[in-house]
């Protein structure tokens, strides 16, 4: 249960650090009156105050949002977390494994990068930036699977993750000139944190010899 718990805070607490940060330091700004507006309408809260329409969304995408969105996640970590670091540690360390299952699900992602993003000018950065965080959050992903011997930690992690990040953080932002470097899973601020995080976790696991 602990860890169960765990791995719903600590994507949310990376999250808000690298969001407020973001907003702090003027990469994009809050609040995006659109995207209430838009809730609103989802809702059938249309007229009511803001405050009060963004607090009701919060709480069902992080309750509701997250759990439907396990749905998804947990196809992926059966094979990610639930079979493929597994075997991977029967020949390297947590350190290696962590490693090589990130930038292999990383990889399996460039594909859709690259269309987000082709002609853009900026498309090694977000390639990058993207291969960074992804490697970052294995790092965790991989301490709190072997720690539970379970794949349901990386399900919830992954979930909560996504939602936070792209229902919640992203459409509330403000972008303006700058905001594309730093914003998403594919800019730097998030590469960073996460980096920051991992080394945590990866000191974590060696310390507890997983």
């Amino acid at each position: 249960m602990k860890n169960l718990r765990l791995s719903y805070l600590i994507p949310v607490a990376y999250i808000m650090i690298a969001y407020v940060l973001i907003w702090v330091f003027g990469f994009g700004n809050v609040l995006n009156q659109e995207t209430i507006t838009e809730w609103s309408q989802e809702l059938g809260m249309e007229g009511f105050n803001s405050t009060i329409i963004l607090l009701t969304m919060f709480v069902l995408l992080s309750i509701v949002g997250v759990v439907k969105n396990i749905g998804s996640t947990l196809g992926e970590e059966i094979g990610w977390r639930g079979f493929f670091i597994y075997e991977l540690r029967k020949l390297f360390s947590f350190g290696t494994v962590s490693i090589i299952s990130g930038l292999i699900w990383a990889i399996w992602h460039w594909p859709i990068i690259f269309l987000i993003y082709k002609g853009s000018g900026n498309l090694l950065l977000h390639i990058t930036a993207f291969t960074v965080m992804i490697v970052a959050i294995s790092v965790i992903l991989a301490y709190y699977t072997f720690k539970s011997n379970s794949l349901w930690p990386a399900a919830l992690f992954h979930s909560v993750h996504n939602i936070f990040i792209q229902k919640i953080f992203t459409p509330l932002t403000i972008t303006n000139d700058r905001t594309t470097f730093w914003i998403d899973e594919y800019g730097l601020m998030l590469a960073i944190i996460t980096t920051l995080f991992a080394i945590y976790f990866w000191r974590k696991a060696k310390i507890e010899n997983l």
